[in-house]
């Protein structure tokens, strides 16, 4: 029986129920125009036995928001929408921090607000296409390099959505710095040839990574702000080059100062390169605070990583969909809900909050 998993772990000022998190999971359930649904509370609502909840990608600013039907933190109604999330993970005990997730040039203007731009640190697109409600799969769009100032910019739309969030009753929040979105376009030496203050080497790689951590930090608190990064990862075009490690190595330490906890992924349980504890020994000597690991994790590894401290905290991430009460099934050795593949971007409540729990089962 796995006994650290399931006790109470700290994280920064709050006491979570468990050290299971729910990692950041895309599920497309916002409005057209980017609007937090009712039947978004209820999916996290019934998860709020995780420990931790970090919710789907955020867009800070309509820039951002590159995808169909995701959801955003940059106006008043959004901020209203996510404070009915927040009261309804909270009636039940649960923690949720808000992942904030600018696509930069993973998106189109077909999915944006009306005066969104592909935006990126250089002006290379992508290879591949992504999805659009309304004209099926486009190739992705060259993006426009942002100017220095405008970098300035960018890093405030992250501070500004991050206080919104706070004001929306979220914990705290998760800035994306993986998975091929803006903050990893900047840290990697493939999608970020800059001759600025932001690019060139892995300081100016990674300054605006730090600069996002550290302003949002300043403004909502240190133990209210964390990060996510993969440095193995090449989803969405971004193929792996020895030089990164570097920047991965001086950005941990130096994000010791800004957040409370770094959270890795690890995708090769779906087809990425394995990462190598190399990069994560280091991470975990570099970097003081909370170490969340995700990546293909059951109860038995979990136990194992956490008892080893290799880990502090363990997200889980598919599990999770398909099994609103995982924690309880984990705990009890129950029997896993397989999910829907077919319905998990799909828009409305099918394949979101209409899995079964125990009780249900048993009925």
């Amino acid at each position: 029986m796995a006994q650290k998993l399931f006790s109470e772990a700290s994280l920064g000022n709050l006491t979570l129920q468990n050290h299971i998190v729910m990692a950041p999971m895309t599920r497309n359930r916002a409005t057209v125009d980017h609007a937090v649904t009712p039947i978004m509370a209820t999916y996290y609502a019934q998860r709020a036995s995780a420990g931790l909840i970090v919710t789907e990608g955020i867009a800070p600013s309509p820039n951002g928001n590159g995808y169909a039907r995701v959801p955003g933190l940059y106006t008043a109604d959004q901020v209203a929408g996510w404070k009915n999330v927040t009261d309804a993970v909270h009636a039940k005990g649960g923690k949720i921090f808000a992942q904030l997730m600018h696509s930069g040039r993973i998106g189109h203007t077909v999915n944006m607000h009306e005066g969104g731009e592909v935006v990126a640190p250089s002006a290379l697109a992508a290879g591949g296409q992504i999805y659009t409600d309304t004209d099926g799969m486009l190739d992705h769009p060259t993006p426009r390099a942002l100017s220095t100032d405008e970098v300035k910019q960018t890093v405030q739309e992250f501070v500004q959505a991050a206080k919104n969030a706070i004001e929306a009753g979220f914990d705290g929040v998760e800035i994306h710095g993986a998975n091929g979105y803006l903050v990893e376009q900047f840290l990697r030496s493939t999608t970020n040839q800059r001759t600025d203050e932001y690019g060139g080497s892995a300081e100016n790689n990674a300054r605006f990574a730090l600069e996002v951590a550290e302003q949002t930090a300043q403004a909502i608190g240190k133990e209210k702000t964390g990060i996510r990064l993969s440095p193995y990862g090449v989803f969405n075009d971004m193929p792996y080059s020895p030089d990164d490690d570097k920047i991965y190595h001086y950005v941990a330490k130096k994000l010791s100062d800004y957040v409370v906890y770094v959270h890795l992924v690890d995708h090769e349980s779906m087809g990425a390169p394995a990462v190598d504890p190399a990069i994560v020994e280091a991470i975990r000597e570099n970097y003081t605070g909370t170490l969340i690991l995700s990546g293909g994790y059951d109860a038995e590894r979990a136990e194992v990583d956490l008892i080893s401290g290799k880990a502090d905290l363990v997200a889980m991430g598919r599990p999770f969909i398909a099994n609103p009460d995982l924690v309880e099934r984990l705990k009890t050795g129950a029997e896993l809900n397989q999910p829907d593949f077919n319905t998990f971007y799909t828009p409305d409540e099918k394949g979101y909050t209409d899995y079964p729990v125990l009780e249900e089962v048993k009925a």
